[in-house]
């Protein structure tokens, strides 16, 4: 890497910590530009807290953290953020190209900004995730995938260089799961930026992956699938024996008898509502100007 070219994101001894528990501990590791990562992980272990971090909404209790070589900033438009928002927006009557158009200012759901730059940004991103056939058509129209479209073309505008996804896949049937991950990593490639999509399970990403972070038990681990998703590695993590199998081409982790991902869902629901005032907050920060 060129010295006139920093990593996307170095995490250098960084603790997290949320009411006085340490969510990451004294973490270290270096996302390199253009990569698409996984980041993986029992809910609790700090995925959206280390997005919050990054965007600046939370302070590291120690460490560095430094993006594309500059300090973490609140507000920083080389950021784009899709926050881990579930309720509300199928009710919603607002066209999808309004809908986009919200966030360029940072906008809650007022009349969005009608400037010319941020009409063409708009159409921009539109064109770029191939939904301007949802452009007039009203959110509770629109199935979870194509609103997570719509989503992704929010967190596009302003040219970002690195996209921060929470959970994008949560309530979506395996077809649209596809679709999104398939999107996310065209975009991506097409536009040359890093991406951190963090996911409940690894199979609907494991062929579109360069890196997998693994978060659990205050540590993490980053590396492609075969170094962090093995027997050693997850334990040391959890702090507890797992078992990793692998069956016809997909990956399962298991604790005892007991898939890590099946274990895990039985918390989602109230975790996830209890989070969404805090994603909203960040996401139109993270448009700020």
């Amino acid at each position: 890497m060129s010295r006139t070219e920093p990593a996307a994101l170095e995490i250098d001894r960084v603790t997290l910590e949320l009411g006085g528990r340490a969510i990451l501990n004294d973490a270290s590791f270096t996302v390199r530009n253009g990569e698409f990562i996984g980041v993986l992980g029992p809910n609790g272990a700090g995925k959206t807290t280390l997005m919050r971090a990054l965007l600046g909404l939370l302070p590291a209790a120690s460490g560095s953290i430094r993006v594309h070589g500059e300090a973490v900033v609140r507000g920083n438009p080389s950021i784009g953020y899709m926050p881990q928002i579930r309720s509300g927006l199928a009710n919603r009557r607002v066209l999808g190209r309004d809908f986009v158009a919200m966030a360029a200012n940072g906008h809650r759901w007022g009349l969005p900004p009608r400037n010319a730059s941020v009409r063409h940004d708009v159409e921009r991103v539109l064109e770029l995730v191939g939904a301007q056939q949802l452009a007039t058509r009203p959110l509770s129209e629109l199935s979870g995938g194509e609103r997570q479209c719509l989503l992704l073309a929010q967190c596009l505008l302003g040219n970002p260089h690195l996209l921060l996804l929470d959970e994008p896949l949560i309530s979506l049937d395996p077809r649209h799961q596809t679709g999104v991950i398939e999107l996310v990593r065209r975009v991506q490639r097409e536009l040359h930026i890093t991406v951190l999509f963090s996911a409940h399970e690894l199979n609907p990403l494991l062929n579109l992956l360069d890196r997998v972070l693994y978060l659990g038990n205050g540590r993490a681990a980053l590396g492609t699938v075969d170094e962090v998703i093995s027997k050693p590695v997850l334990s040391k993590l959890y702090g507890s024996p797992i078992d990793v199998m692998r069956v016809n081409g997909r990956i399962f982790v298991m604790s005892g008898d007991v898939e890590i991902d099946k274990l895990d869902h039985a918390h989602e629901e109230g975790d996830e509502h209890a989070h969404e005032h805090e994603h909203d907050h960040g996401h139109h920060h993270s448009h700020e100007k």
